[in-house]
């Protein structure tokens, strides 16, 4: 696998346009992804129960159909709680689209980011696409424009691209994102959509999305706050024309490598630019019973509001992380416990089976203000172990959400 310097274009045969339809003030807000041929599609959408008109529509779509050749996106306004009217007016976002690119039924998805409960200007919207259409090309420059027409409180573009050998071919698997608050495991407001030109059998594109998904997306927290837009969109369009994997053979698991690279380099930009947050926290969790446990372990430190402000007060306060790890309400016992945190070569063990050990606090303070810090947590209970990440909790935090309509 190599990183390189590409986006969400850079898979053959994906073009992209990013362009501005007054939904925001200044800044681009429109944005397509378009395929030139219909491309293999698979997706995970919220948890959250109330879905955004958006995604509702998505969901009935891919029940219909597994080949998608555009998405549409708009940022600024998120299309939910909208109703009958939210609705419609998605439906005419893809109607739009597919018709100023000639497409058949059902190649079209649709997402939306920004604010909850206000209506689209829907003409507008309509319009832009018409105008802007012809401006969707291939260049680096076009992918750019596009990640971040997608951004709201985003302070930076979120890309990466990836090179990858397979079948004697080169395979590219791209993908941007959104998402600075509203960020919770079980995906937050986060939109992320990755291209491919790979050729992969549906049924393991689709498993090996969810799985990705879990060691990602779902590892990550800014606020706690699960969004009513998350969605993440994968189009494959075979046009690398390596042989089809249908099998986990050695190909398959080259593939796999450079696709969880993708979604979990996107899930750290997310958390490294979350609003308002100065430090960027991993958490270990070692010697679990079950993956599952130690996954809920991680996922409950990196989520606490109290282990997130003690972060941001540099305060050693490992009774915050000892207290997250019993919100989990899953038995382990606290004399086989450890925690340290570290930063680099630089380790404070801060407790050791159950008990508190002296350590020097300016030491302990060098490391916690460093901007990326980790918690390793030893349980003493099994052999599983997981990691998530977070980041601190500011009083940026605080004003960036305080007036997020204005």
């Amino acid at each position: 696998m190599k990183i390189i310097n590409g986006g969400i274009t850079t898979p053959k045969g994906f073009k992209a346009a990013g362009f501005f339809a007054a939904i925001r003030k200044k800044k681009n807000d429109m944005s397509i992804i378009y395929s030139d041929v219909p491309a293999d599609c698979v997706a995970v959408f919220t948890k959250n129960t109330v879905k955004a008109a958006p995604v509702q529509i998505d969901m009935e779509i891919l029940k219909r159909t597994k080949l998608i050749q555009a998405i549409v996106i708009n940022s600024g306004n998120a299309n939910a709680c909208t109703g009958k009217k939210g609705l419609e007016d998605a439906q005419t976002m893809i109607d739009t689209v597919k018709n100023v690119l000639g497409l058949e039924k059902d190649r079209v998805l649709v997402s939306s980011t920004g604010v909850i409960g206000v209506n689209l200007p829907i003409e507008k919207i309509k319009r832009s696409i018409e105008e802007n259409y012809k401006e969707i090309g291939d260049s680096l420059l076009h992918g750019d424009m596009t990640a971040e027409a997608i951004m709201t409180t985003d302070t930076f573009p979120k890309k990466v691209a990836v090179e990858v050998e397979i079948d004697g071919k080169k395979v590219v698997i791209a993908g941007i994102a959104k998402g600075s608050g509203m960020i919770h495991p079980n995906m937050g407001t986060m939109l992320a959509f990755v291209t491919t030109d790979v050729n992969i059998s549906h049924d393991l594109l689709d498993e090996l999305l969810k799985q990705s998904t879990d060691d990602s997306y779902n590892m990550i927290s800014v606020d706690g706050d699960t969004s009513t837009n998350d969605t993440l969109i994968v189009l494959a369009n075979k046009m690398a024309e390596n042989k089809e994997i249908t099998t986990k053979d050695e190909d398959y698991y080259k593939f796999k490598e450079a696709f969880d690279y993708v979604n979990l380099s996107l899930a750290k930009q997310i958390i490294k630019d979350g609003e308002g947050a100065g430090k960027f926290i991993e958490a270990n969790v070692k010697g679990a019973k079950t993956k599952d446990d130690a996954r809920e372990f991680a996922k409950s430190v990196i989520s606490s509001s109290l282990v997130k402000a003690a972060f941001f007060g540099e305060d050693a306060n490992w009774g915050r992380i000892i207290c997250a790890l019993g919100y989990t309400e899953i038995d382990f016992q606290l004399e086989k416990s450890s925690i340290n945190i570290q930063n680099g070569d630089k380790t404070i063990v801060l407790m050791k089976d159950g008990m508190p050990l002296d350590f020097d606090e300016e030491k302990a303070l060098e490391v916690l203000k460093m901007d990326e810090i980790k918690i390793n947590i030893e349980l003493g209970e099994g052999t599983e172990s997981a990691t998530a990440w977070g980041c601190d909790l500011s009083y940026d935090y605080v004003k960036i959400n305080a007036s997020y309509r204005s």
